[in-house]
């Protein structure tokens, strides 16, 4: 039988399984969180906003990020939880995948998945299910289509 690995994830937090068939329970391998993409916005960007005066006028305006900053937290949460499986992946721990993401994060998440890795995706369920328990993760990665 082929190693398949599921993934739970959302953008602050993902729990890594391994499938050994449809009705054995799976086991956790690993978890993962990201707590910054929990903070609130002014922690997250604890500076304050800069200020640029206009060259003509008198106008003083303040510097905004063009980002939103939990979209960047989440982002950098997506890539750092991609490349963890593009590691396993080359290190033959599965070969087969299962993403089950909330449908922002699962967007994410697929981005930054190598081409290699991301052949290896056989299910995509857009769904928050990273803090639901066991069988039910289960039942959503494994269930046919």
């Amino acid at each position: 039988m082929q190693k398949t690995w599921v993934v739970a994830a959302e953008s602050s937090r993902a729990r890594i399984f391994s499938a050994n068939g449809r009705t054995k329970p799976m086991q956790e391998l690993e978890g993962f969180t990201h707590p910054r993409s929990r903070a609130k916005v002014l922690d997250i960007n604890s500076d304050n906003a800069g200020h640029v005066y206009d060259r003509k006028g008198h106008g003083i305006h303040d510097m905004e990020s063009e980002m939103d900053p939990k979209k960047t937290e989440a982002d950098r949460f997506a890539k750092a939880l991609a490349d963890h499986l593009d590691r396993a992946r080359a290190e033959g721990r599965f070969e087969n995948l299962v993403l089950i993401a909330a449908p922002e994060f699962l967007g994410l998440l697929r981005k930054h998945l190598s081409p290699e890795t991301a052949k290896l995706v056989t299910r995509a369920v857009s769904k928050n299910l990273v803090r639901a328990d066991e069988a039910v993760i289960r039942q959503a990665a494994l269930e046919l289509t």
